[in-house]
């Protein structure tokens, strides 16, 4: 029975009285073991996504050409804002780093500055993501549109400036002859998926929300370039069309006067920039880790917070600011990944 006794496990110790596995903490095994089952989950989503995009082939969006606007600045920069997005990111994983370091050393003013900025970065991060996501949602100035034959496009170019509006026939907000010049794209642009815009040969002519019927003061488009996403009788995904004959297939379209002809933006329904499920994919894996930046922030904030109170400083070690270490890490190598695979694959 003594012997018995003597293999017994105390409980004043997380691993019973044992020596620790790897010479690791418990709470840092635990969050190498959730970690591990987040890096699955995530693995099979981009697995996922791969699969469709595989079978979706040519009619798949390029990450160029989707991502290619800069807040204020407008079209022109493929990929530009999102690489600033991933940068940001990166430097935060260093921030981390050297607030650990400052905690191994004890020192808790060099713990509060490097945590602090990680999480100015991680802020920077979410806001660029919510930015991306608005234009994403928005799209952008062309749209796709569908041409005559059944086949889509999306539409490449230079959108010609909309100077203003002039009310041709009084709507219940807007008097006959009254220039309009606030709101011009947003409206232009339902006008354009509702089928609610003609031309009479001189200029567009377009129904606002409160009925009234104005004139667009508009510079011309240039250099388009229609690139076939989805099959039509005549042409075929990958097919391009360029030059006047481009500018006339997308008036076609955009005059006829048929609702969603042309698209804007995507959403759960309907995508403007390439398959229906490119959205999907979109909004719940950068959704999903945009989720995984925003919890991290708010565990750095609360372990700062007993940073300041000295809460860890009293206990000797700074441990809770390695384990939070290790999560902030992880998220931003999910994100490499994502990155390569919606953006440069």
């Amino acid at each position: 029975m003594a012997g018995h006794a003597s293999n017994e496990l105390s409980t004043e110790s997380p691993w019973g009285g044992k020596v620790s596995p790897f010479s690791t903490s418990y709470g840092k095994l635990m969050m190498w073991f959730f970690l591990v089952s987040d890096a699955l989950t995530f693995g099979g989503l981009l697995i996922a996504y791969g699969f469709t995009r595989h079978s979706a082939q040519d009619a798949w969006p390029i990450g160029e050409e989707t991502f290619n606007s800069m807040p204020f600045l407008g079209h022109g920069y493929p990929l530009l804002y999102v690489a600033l997005m991933t940068f940001i990111l990166i430097v935060s994983s260093v921030t981390m780093v050297l607030a650990v370091e400052a905690g191994h050393r004890m020192d808790k003013k060099g713990v509060i500055k490097w945590l602090a900025l990680t999480i100015v970065g991680g802020f920077f991060f979410v806001g660029s993501q919510a930015w991306e996501w608005s234009h994403f949602i928005h799209g952008s100035e062309f749209g796709k549109v569908e041409l005559a034959d059944g086949s889509q496009a999306i539409v490449k170019g230079h959108f010609g400036e909309i100077k203003s509006f002039k009310v041709e026939t009084a709507g219940a907000h807007h008097k006959k002859g009254e220039v309009i010049k606030e709101d011009l794209l947003h409206a232009y642009q339902h006008a354009m998926s509702a089928g609610q815009i003609k031309h009479d040969g001189k200029s567009a002519l377009l129904t606002l929300h409160d009925g009234s019927i104005v004139s667009v003061q508009k510079e011309a488009d240039e250099h388009l370039e229609l690139v076939i996403k989805t099959n039509g009788d005549k042409y075929k995904i990958g097919n391009k069309i360029e030059g006047k004959e481009a500018l006339n297939i997308y008036g076609e379209a955009v005059y006829s006067g048929e609702k969603n002809r042309v698209i804007y933006g995507a959403n759960l329904e309907q995508n403007e920039y390439g398959p229906q499920q490119y959205g999907q994919f979109f909004f719940f894996i950068t959704g999903f880790h945009g989720f995984h930046v925003f919890s991290g922030v708010i565990i750095n904030i609360i372990i700062l917070m007993g940073v300041i109170k000295g809460t860890y400083h009293k206990r000797g070690h700074y441990e809770m600011v390695e384990k939070t270490g290790l999560y902030w890490h992880f998220v931003d190598l999910v994100w490499v990944f994502v990155f390569t695979f919606f953006y440069l694959v």
